[in-house]
């Protein structure tokens, strides 16, 4: 076993990267308003949809569609123009069967469903989840879409989707809907690192029943008796559905997880905020539903720290050391906060998501269930090569090489010293197509899982 060691010697690179994939604007596939030509669209694009979601999504969606009529589509429409709630919910559904079914950036969307498919599995398949009771409403990993780029990455899960049903049906859209900026197809490589906290996270928390709402009473009774003051314990745990999504995100995809989204924090903030800089924010306010950046980059190291690969002490340490390059003085609901208090609360915080015994989980604890062992490391290795160098791909890999292992390999080898980020980009891409091009949940069988109204976005630019 080879344990790496953690390299940010290219980390500005990873940052432009994903700033310049930031700042482009494109927008993707017009959104699909007329209804009579919509389901002509949907049609023509049905034979292309895995059964699997032919069944739990095609068919519920386009009932409720000849429910609702042209009139009651339009009314959507014009109840929310801003596209933020419901119209935004029923667009994005539409735009996800069609960019599937009209091929719409062909690779780059398999290999973002990939990842998606993996990332949900790595949470529920029977061998993972043994001994635990499946999600009260999800079991089937979310489709993905592209487009909306002022909202980068962000997740519709599974409650939002079965909402979406009219009067009469029985069930609604029985998957979530994963989006990424139509600029990261082709370049910004952090943004896929951050799938683990969409994916990973906000749509495994809410395909349960009261999950959030058991993890944000966990939370806060752990910073209560471990006497964090300052109002740390409401700050944290009412913002449980990102900071939970960030823990699961890393136990899914390890290390990498929790260094990419330090290098895409700031590459949002350097993309986003007028006169903005590639720095970490520290300055956390009430409207913000994200726990401050600094935080993040804190939690990020107490959750490696947990993991069960030999590195995770080295890796811990230097993400710790690479958030603290950004450090000057926390302000958190406007009240200052030492940067001990804050990195104090953050393990707490790191270890009652990932350790504690939670009731919705039948006594399980999520690292149970999904931890980043020294085979993940292992298998990252050995992937480093092969997006590295000229070597032609595999026509397949085998058995336990994931799309998170792909990506992870991606990240890793993209910080490290003399990487070419559009390279390594572009390899991933095309490793994680061979990959879906093998997964049993996109061919003719009904297979779950291969290993066995709100939007949540993973950011909000302060201006």
């Amino acid at each position: 076993m080879v344990v790496s060691k953690p390299d940010f010697s290219n980390i500005q690179d990873c940052i432009d990267d994903s700033k310049k994939g930031a700042i482009l604007t494109e927008l993707g596939p017009e959104d699909p308003t007329k209804f009579n030509e919509l389901l002509s669209r949907l049609e023509a694009s049905k034979k292309k949809v895995a059964p699997l979601y032919r069944e739990t999504v095609f068919k519920p969606f386009v009932h409720t569609l000849n429910e609702l009529g042209e009139s009651g589509f339009l009314e959507i429409l014009l109840r929310d123009p801003q596209r933020e709630g419901e119209a935004g919910l029923a667009l994005d559904i539409a735009h996800a069967i069609l960019q599937n079914g009209e091929g719409f950036q062909e690779i780059p969307t398999d290999a973002f469903q990939e990842v998606v498919s993996d990332l949900y599995d790595g949470f529920l398949s029977a061998e993972d989840r043994r001994g635990i009771k499946p999600p009260d409403k999800g079991v089937i990993p979310p489709l993905v879409k592209w487009g909306n780029p002022s909202f980068g990455p962000y997740t519709w899960p599974v409650d939002n989707t079965l909402s979406f049903k009219a009067h009469n049906n029985e069930v609604g859209v029985q998957a979530g809907i994963v989006n990424l900026p139509p600029a990261n197809a082709t370049q910004g490589l952090m943004a896929w690192a951050a799938l683990g906290h969409e994916v990973g996270g906000h749509d495994i928390i809410h395909a349960d029943t009261g999950l959030s709402e058991e993890l944000s009473r966990t939370v806060k009774k752990a910073l209560v008796e471990q006497n964090i003051q300052q109002g740390l314990p409401n700050y944290w745990s009412e913002r449980i559905d990102e900071t939970a999504s960030d823990v699961l995100g890393i136990l899914n995809m390890g290390p990498a997880a929790a260094a990419g989204i330090i290098a895409y924090f700031r590459a949002l903030n350097a993309a986003w905020v007028p006169g903005g800089t590639p720095k970490l924010r520290n300055d956390g306010p009430a409207d913000d539903p994200h726990p401050a950046d600094i935080l993040r980059g804190y939690l990020g190291a107490s959750v490696v720290e947990l993991l069960s690969f030999a590195g995770a002490s080295a890796w811990s340490k230097a993400l710790e050391s690479e958030t603290d390059k950004d450090l000057s003085t926390i302000r958190i609901l406007g009240t200052q906060i030492t940067p001990a208090t804050a990195k104090k609360s953050a393990k707490i915080v790191a270890s009652s998501i990932a350790t504690a015994k939670l009731a919705r989980l039948d006594n399980h604890a999520f690292i149970e269930i999904q931890d980043w062992r020294d085979e993940d490391e292992d298998i990252v290795n050995k992937l480093i090569p092969i997006l590295t160098t000229a070597s032609s791909l595999p026509s397949q890999f085998g058995g336990g090489i994931y799309a998170a292992h792909a990506v992870a390999a991606a990240v890793v080898a993209a910080l490290s010293k003399n990487a070419h980020v559009p390279t390594i980009f572009t390899k991933m891409r095309n490793v994680l197509k061979v990959m879906h091009n093998s997964n049993p949940s996109w061919g003719p069988l009904f297979v779950n899982h291969p290993g066995d109204v709100a939007r949540h976005p993973l950011y909000v630019p302060q201006t």
